[in-house]
C-alpha cells in the first residue's frame, strides 16, 4: 500500500545546554551543518511528499538561506514551545495522510530503520522509535528517596521520529490545546485519548545532541560510519 508522508522537524528549540553561541541545528558535525544532515535522512524517500522546518522566528532568514535549492522543504517559524512549534508545523501540511516529527538533533538515524518505521505506520497508524533501557532506573519521590525499581524488561527509552496518521495527531494536539496539556512527547497526546501507540526498536546511535558530549559521540557516528563505508541513512527506500 502506497502512502503519502509529511515530515515535521522540530528545529525551535533554544539549545541552551549546549552552551556557546551557535544553536545546535547549525552546529558542523563532519564539515556540514546537523540540520543538513538530519534533512538527508527524508530527502528522496519514495513516500516523503513534503517537509515542515519549524524554526525559531529570529532563525528563520539563516534557515531559509541554508536549505535553499531543496525543493519540497518548506520553513515556518515555531511557537513557545516544542508542542505549540509541532503543531503549526502539522498545520502547515498540505496533501498529506501520514506524518513523521523528528527532532533536528536526531542526525544519526539509519533509513533501514525509517523504513521499518514506515511499515509499522501503515499497519498501525501510530508508531514510535525505542530502545530498551540498559540500566536500572529509579523512581523516587520529591526528597530523593527511592520509591520502586521498575523492572527493566518493561521500559523503553523514546526517540524520534514518531510517526501517526495526520488526523489522529492533529486531534490529539487540539484537544491537548483545549484542556492546557503539555505532553513529554507527541506520542503522550495520543495516548491520553485511549488510542494504542506501537513500538519500534530503533537504533542506540539515534542520540539527541544535548550537550557538548553528544558532539563527541556524533563525530565518532560519523567517522565509523565513514571507516566501515556503512552509510545507511543514504540508502535509498
Amino acid at each position: 500500500m502506497k502512502v503519502n508522508i509529511g515530515v515535521v522537524i522540530a528545529a525551535a528549540g533554544q539549545g541552551k545546554r549546549m552552551g556557546g553561541s551557535v544553536k545546535k541545528q547549525f552546529i558542523e558535525l563532519g564539515g556540514k551543518p546537523v540540520l543538513l544532515h538530519t534533512l538527508s535522512l527524508f530527502i528522496g524517500l519514495e513516500h516523503v511528499k513534503e517537509i515542515i522546518v519549524v524554526t525559531a522566528e529570529e532563525d528563520m532568514e539563516c534557515t531559509q538561506e541554508l536549505l535553499r535549492g531543496y525543493r519540497g522543504v518548506r520553513v515556518i517559524p515555531g511557537g513557545a514551545e516544542r508542542q505549540d512549534s509541532v503543531y503549526l508545523g502539522l498545520k502547515a501540511l498540505r496533501s498529506v495522510e501520514y506524518v513523521m516529527i523528528h527532532d533536528s538533533a536526531r542526525p544519526f538515524l539509519t533509513r533501514p530503520t525509517l523504513l521499518k518505521l514506515i511499515e509499522a505506520l501503515r499497519a498501525k497508524r501510530a508508531a514510535i522509535l525505542a530502545v530498551p533501557v540498559k540500566d536500572t532506573i529509579k523512581r523516587t519521590d520529591a526528597e530523593g528517596i527511592v520509591v520502586d525499581t521498575p523492572p527493566r524488561k518493561s521500559l523503553w527509552a523514546v526517540q524520534t521520529p514518531q510517526a501517526f496518521a495526520l488526523s489522529d495527531i492533529i486531534r490529539a494536539h487540539e484537544r491537548a490545546r483545549e484542556e492546557g496539556f503539555i505532553g513529554t512527547d507527541d506520542a503522550s497526546l495520543l495516548e491520553r485519548m485511549g488510542q494504542t501507540v506501537h513500538i519500534v526498536e530503533g537504533e542506540y546511535t539515534n542520540i539527541k545532541l544535548t550537550t557538548p558530549e553528544d558532539l563527541v559521540f556524533g563525530e565518532a557516528i560519523l567517522e565509523r560510519r565513514k571507516e566501515t563505508g556503512d552509510d545507511t541513512s543514504r540508502t535509498r527506500i
